[in-house]
């Protein structure tokens, strides 16, 4: 189940530009100045992925605009499963960003931040603010290199974030258990995990959404209230 042979061929990538649907544009012009100090992201709940230093570590490469905002946890495999018909089902209601973190079984940390929620699509979607990254144990970001636009797709099968010459950034298969990372050209990262086939052991999915009072959820507040 999952193999990597299962992969959409790269003619795929050609038709997908047509289809891109629209998405948020670049943050605007006014966007609020990054502050001189980092800020503390308030998570609504604790991760059983990333410790507080990867958390800290990783704010600091999150667009300005979702500086401060607060990380509410939409999906884990812990909670809702190993599917990715149920990550889609959660991520319902949310524009994102999404920042997606998973262990695999080797113990790796890594994932991928995306401009916008993670959903079934025709074509390739997001902006250039989609990275991704891995804990190797060093924090290595590999951002956009701005050579193809291929960011995310998301199949019912399968999930992809980054392209080229037939190869993913970071692939997921419908069962969210088995998953592969090539070098590609959108991101020119490396490959995340140990090795290019990996087993996953634990997933989240986290909505980085803004709130009025000021990132912090008051107890009563269901976090999904925010995005």
């Amino acid at each position: 189940q999952g193999s990597l042979s299962s992969q959409p061929s790269q003619a795929e990538d050609a038709l997908s530009v047509e289809e891109r649907e629209e998405e948020e544009t670049a943050p605007a012009p006014f966007s609020a100045p990054v502050p001189e100090g980092p800020v503390e992201p308030q998570l609504a709940e604790a991760s059983q992925v990333l410790g507080a230093s990867e958390i800290r570590q990783l704010s600091l490469h999150l667009p300005p605009r979702v500086t401060g905002h607060s990380w509410s946890l939409a999906f884990c495999t812990s909670r809702n499963g190993f599917s990715l018909r149920s990550l889609y089902r959660q991520m319902e209601g949310h524009s994102g960003p999404v920042l997606l973190v998973l262990r695999d079984q080797d113990g790796q940390m890594f994932g991928a931040f995306s401009s916008s929620a993670l959903r079934l699509s025709k074509g390739f979607y997001g902006t250039g603010e989609t990275f991704l990254f891995s804990f190797s144990p060093q924090l290595k970001v590999f951002k956009w290199t701005g050579r193809n636009s291929f960011f995310v797709k998301g199949d019912l099968d399968s999930l992809m974030m980054g392209s080229g010459s037939g190869q993913f950034g970071l692939w997921l298969d419908g069962d969210l258990y088995h998953g592969g990372s090539h070098p590609c050209a959108t991101f020119n990262n490396e490959v995340l995990a140990r090795r290019e086939q990996f087993c996953i052991k634990e997933l989240e999915a986290w909505v980085l959404s803004g709130c009025p009072h000021g990132g912090k959820l008051p107890e009563a507040t269901n976090a999904q209230t925010c995005s």
